[in-house]
């Protein structure tokens, strides 16, 4: 039986842990979501530089509508079913509100790997997601988080165990195909010490069925035991009529390595904020963010590296190209803490404007409370050679096309260097789509 229990509002606590008990939630987490409610109700949006949020729309988040998992993936819409990895063992779906899909090997399971969606999580293993969940982000920074902690359905939880590897990438595809549902995921990673995983993920919406607004208020939380590694691929490709607002968090402990790398390919106004804190002595972080904006979507997109431990690395690279009337403001932020001496932060923006209307704003920011230290930035931001456009079509090649090799050629160098095929595969595939739009 299809239940759907309407959220009066957000912030509305009695709704939020009526609902939490209609799902059969443990009592700790009804009332996570209970106090996040009528937090949601009194604290403010985030409030990023140069970007007035709040003129967007941010009330449609839906009401919860329970998903039937599916029989087969050829039940589910084609632009889900393309972007699943060939022959991967590892996957979990999640449609709107629920999960549709969920598989995990023999192999790993059997190795003490958990990947599973997180509502089961937190049914089945609530010994590993309490301790963890809401930790690196908190359920009061703002109204986004609180959103979040009250709303989120649906997830994804990977546990790896001490010195485990996980060889192939854990993959998940998370979709919305029904504007009037909640669709409000939250990640959470663990991986035990020396354990090494990759995980990658494609948030999307089949355009073919959604054109009334939305929002996706989505926290993905990454936690790295000393000696871990953990690579992270996302690439959200959003309709335009919703806002995407999503906020990742890696907590790094000593010699432990976090890998980001991050497509922004929504069609419609995004918030990304993607921030990695190294705790621990040697712990290292590795950014790169690619995006491209197009018609009047305007974007704010972050990415953010606090050193703490000793002998910490970060280096955080964004490449970003802007058609049409779109605005995207950059910021890199490197915060160097006292006491965490011979770190290095380095940082890297590069915006390519199109059109002489669209904007691009590259922030670098350095806050440096520790001497023995060594930071740099490098940002440019510049509008195309019209000259390289017309020699193009000069040759006889048309003015998309003409865009396309430059967009291409520009994201490019960051491209190349992606690691992990899955990842730089779903970023060709979605970069296609956007640009074909």
């Amino acid at each position: 039986m299809a239940m759907s229990t309407q959220l009066t509002t957000p912030t509305d606590r009695g709704s939020a842990e009526a609902l939490a008990r209609s799902k059969g939630e443990p009592e700790w987490l009804v009332a996570l979501r209970g106090e996040a409610a009528e937090l949601a109700g009194t604290i403010e949006w985030p409030k990023p530089e140069k970007v007035r949020i709040e003129r967007w729309n941010l009330t449609a988040v839906g009401s919860y509508a329970a998903s039937t998992p599916a029989g087969s993936l050829t039940e589910l819409p084609s632009v889900v079913q393309e972007l699943v990895s060939e022959g991967t063992e590892n996957l979990i779906v999640q449609r709107n509100s629920g999960t549709a899909w969920r598989q995990l090997s023999a192999e790993l399971a059997a190795k003490g790997v958990i990947f599973t969606d997180l509502e089961t999580a937190c049914k089945e293993h609530s010994e590993l997601v309490q301790p963890h969940l809401f930790q690196a982000v908190k359920k009061d920074e703002d109204k986004l988080t609180a959103l979040n902690a009250a709303l989120w359905n649906g997830g994804v939880f990977v546990y790896v165990p001490k010195n485990v590897e996980v060889e192939l990438p854990l993959q998940s595809i998370l979709f919305n195909d029904n504007a009037d549902a909640t669709f409000a995921p939250h990640i959470l990673i663990v991986a035990d010490s020396n354990s090494r995983v990759t995980y990658v993920d494609c948030v999307v919406t089949d355009n073919s069925a959604v054109s009334s607004p939305f929002v996706h208020p989505s926290v993905v939380e990454v936690f790295v035991k000393p000696g871990a590694l953990v690579r992270f691929g996302s690439v959200h490709s959003m309709g335009e009529s919703g806002v995407d607002m999503t906020l990742r968090r890696a907590v790094v402990e000593n010699d432990g390595r976090v890998e980001w790398i991050i497509g922004d390919l929504n069609d419609g106004n995004t918030l990304s904020d993607t921030k990695s804190i190294m705790k621990g002595q040697g712990s290292t972080s590795d950014v790169k963010v690619i995006s491209v904006g197009k018609n009047a979507q305007q974007m704010s997109l972050t990415t953010q590296a606090v050193h703490f431990g000793k002998s910490s690395d970060s280096n955080m690279i964004t490449r970003a190209v802007m058609k049409d009337s779109a605005s995207a403001i950059i910021n890199g932020i490197t915060k160097i803490e006292h006491g965490a001496t011979k770190a290095n932060g380095v940082q890297t923006e590069k915006v390519l404007m199109l059109s002489s209307k669209a904007r691009g704003d590259a922030n670098p920011i350095l806050l440096i409370d520790e001497d023995d230290v060594t930071a740099g930035h490098a940002a440019s931001v510049g509008q195309v050679n019209p000259e390289q456009v017309y020699y193009l079509m000069s040759r006889g090649i048309s003015k998309s096309d003409a865009e396309r090799l430059i967009i291409h050629g520009f994201l490019a160098p960051v491209v190349s260097e992606i690691s992990v095929e899955a990842v730089r595969t779903q970023l060709q595939r979605l970069l296609e789509r956007k640009l074909e739009g």
